[in-house]
């Protein structure tokens, strides 16, 4: 049963800082990743499908938070 409605104060603002923290997280990761990124496609383009691959790891952070924020506000335990 889905308890939306009832979730307390604390469990909402828990639910946010979880959201929040994966999505701090993923731009603090993708602003190193990104600058450097660009720095070795300057200078070797064949690399691009690398470093795509490792500039898109850090997004399973806000999906990871994402997931957790609804478990908590669905009370999914």
């Amino acid at each position: 049963m889905v308890r939306w409605m009832t979730a307390d104060p604390t469990t909402i603002i828990a639910a946010a800082a979880v959201m929040s923290s994966g999505l701090l997280g993923t731009a603090i990761a993708q602003q190193a990743m990104g600058a450097a990124g660009m720095g070795i496609i300057a200078e070797k383009p064949e690399k691009f499908g690398q470093v795509l691959f490792f500039f898109v790891i850090p997004e399973t952070l806000w999906i990871v938070g994402f997931v957790l924020a609804v478990v908590l506000l669905l009370q999914i335990f």
